[in-house]
Order: C-alpha cells, then structure tokens, then sequence
C-alpha cells in the first residue's frame, strides 16, 4: 500500500511539475504582452483579473499583484484575481479531478467577476500601493532569454550540462514506463494520452531551451522550490486519509461535523503557502467531503501567490483575506444548506 501511495505521489508530482514547466515556458516566451493600458476601464480590470486568476499556478496572481502596485489595477481588480487563482493546487485538482476542477474554475471565475464588480461599484480605485522598482516576477533583467533558438540546439546537446542530461534521462524513462504501462492510469484513457502529451511537450522544452531557462526557470525556480514541497505534501495527504479513513474513522466525523469542516476550510485558505490545500483536495478525491468544502477553500486561498503582497503591503493582504473569507463562508454554508 505504501507503494501504491507513492506512486500515486509521484504522478500526481510529475503533473504538476510538468504544467509547470509549461506554463514557466510560455510566461517567459510572452513576457510583457500583459502591460496593456488598462487604467481607462476597471471593468477591463476586473475581467482581465478573472483570467489571469485561471491560469494554473500563482504567476497570473503575481502580475495582478504587480499591476495593483503599479496603479494599473485597482482593488477590486487585486480581490478578483485572489478568489479566482488556485495557486498551484489548480495542478493538483485537474491531475486528481478534472472534472470538478473545471467546474470549480468556472464557478470561482463568475463568483470572483461578481464580487469583483461590486467591490469596484463600492469602493473603486482605493487602497492603492506601490511595490519597489526592483519587484520583477517575471525576470525582465533577462531580456536575452529566447527559449527557442535552432542554431544553439546542437551546441547545447554536445556540451550538455548535468541538469539538462538528468531532467532528460527522468522524462524519457518517465515517458517509456508510461507507453509501457508501468505507471499512469492501468488502461488507454484520456488521462494517459494527457500524460503522454505533456511529457512530450516537456521533453521538447528541456531539449530546446538554452542553458540559462534549465538553471534559473526550472532548477532554481520549479525544481528546488516545488518538487519536494509538492511530493512530500501529496504524499501526506494520501497517507493521511488512507490510514486515517481506515483506523481512524475520520470518514465519520467528516461527514458530521461538515459545517466545523467548512470553517476549518476556509481558515486553512488564508495560509498564504501552496501545500496544505492539497489535504481538502485528496479528501474530496475519496468522497469524505462534499464539494462546497471543497469550493469553499478555494475560494479562499491563491497558494503563495499573495506573498508579494504580504511583504509590501500588509493593509492590502488583510483586506484581500478577510474579503475572500467572508465569500468562501456565504458560499460554503450556502452549499452546504443547499446539499452540496
């Protein structure tokens, strides 16, 4: 059972980072595009939070919260992005649940719209601050890193470095066990093609990119930041509720106790760290809670997307939480009288 847990883990882990090895590649392939003039219209603001909000992982957040610092978004635009962003555990829920993890992107996505607009119409262009010049989440220092260059591709494969060889002989092995059957899903389903196609796309990039994206992108950023956070997380979680629903009979309190679990959902939500969500997740994955548990949470936390925030305004953090608290309770409470 140990075994089948770590497995488990370590698809789930190889998802996420797979995702975010993509998403990393495209933000770094597109920086800038999103300095659009939006200070006319905080409508535009409003709508353009929402979808940066979608994007798997924290760097739409983070260009919100850029934009809010620099007065090209204004609050409700910040408190927007803050209920629409799952933060990294977006990766998780559309690897363990992609079927409720869309439907809980596209409920927080209208939920978040709407507080957003009522917000604006309240408050409008308040609680403005500005970040330091340095604040730059997207690595505008670098403005020599091209991801996609045909004459250094042989080059770089002749002098390959040890980084690159590793990540490449992982993927390949990763890739052959899966056409193999050894790992994913026990039968050709959607969810092993989806496997096969983002391991694909991944080995392109790691064979592709110059040097400098495999060292500070995705080592320094996805690798040493995530890969153990993200698998040891998993991997407790899975743990937890096995042995927990098996000895510990926690199945039965859960389902008593809901509306004690909305409250611990919501408060766990304000931790402004990618990791403990998962637990909410995985529960959700084995039928122990309901769905506006669930959708609750979510609402409520963005990962560790607001921590830009929290180092340089404090008044702006406090007020985005206790604003994403008040909806994650109404919503959950409202889901848990409705009976879902």
């Amino acid at each position: 059972m140990i075994a089948e847990i770590i497995e488990h883990a370590l698809m789930i882990t190889s998802f996420v980072l797979a995702m975010m090895l993509i998403i990393e590649y495209l933000t770094v392939q597109t920086r800038g595009s999103w300095s659009v003039p939006l200070q006319k219209s905080s409508w535009l603001q409003i709508l353009f939070a929402a979808f940066l909000g979608l994007l798997p992982g924290c760097l739409g957040a983070f260009v919100a919260v850029t934009l809010y610092a620099h007065r090209i978004m204004n609050f409700a635009a910040l408190v927007t992005v803050m209920i629409a962003t799952s933060g990294d555990e977006a990766f998780v829920m559309f690897s363990m649940i992609p079927g409720s993890a869309l439907e809980i992107m596209g409920i927080i996505f209208l939920i978040a719209i709407t507080v957003g607009f009522l917000i604006n119409i309240f408050i409008g262009d308040k609680s403005i601050v500005k970040l330091p010049d340095h604040y730059t989440p997207f690595h505008h220092d670098q403005p020599d890193c091209v991801c996609f260059d045909k004459k250094l591709l042989l080059p770089q494969l002749r002098r390959i470095t040890f980084q690159r060889a590793l990540l490449l002989t992982v993927i390949i092995f990763f890739f052959i066990f899966l056409i193999l059957g050894e790992i994913g899903p026990p039968e050709w389903n959607w969810k092993r093609w989806i496997f096969l196609g983002i391991s694909v796309v991944g080995l392109f990039i790691i064979a592709t990119v110059p040097d400098h994206f495999i060292s500070k992108h995705l080592w320094e950023h996805i690798i040493k930041k995530h890969l153990v956070k993200i698998f040891l997380w998993t991997f407790g979680a899975l743990l937890f509720i096995h042995y927990g629903l098996e000895y510990l009979n926690i199945k039965e309190w859960l389902e008593t106790n809901q509306m004690t679990i909305i409250l611990i959902a919501v408060l766990v939500g304000i931790i402004p760290e990618s990791g403990p969500h998962i637990v909410f997740i995985t529960l959700f994955a084995n039928g122990t809670i309901p769905f506006s548990v669930l959708l609750a949470n979510s609402i409520v936390q963005d990962g560790h997307a607001a921590l830009p925030l929290l180092a340089e305004s404090k008044k702006s953090f406090v007020a985005v939480k206790v604003v994403n608290l008040l909806i994650g309770l109404l919503v959950g409470f409202l889901g848990y009288f409705g009976g879902w």
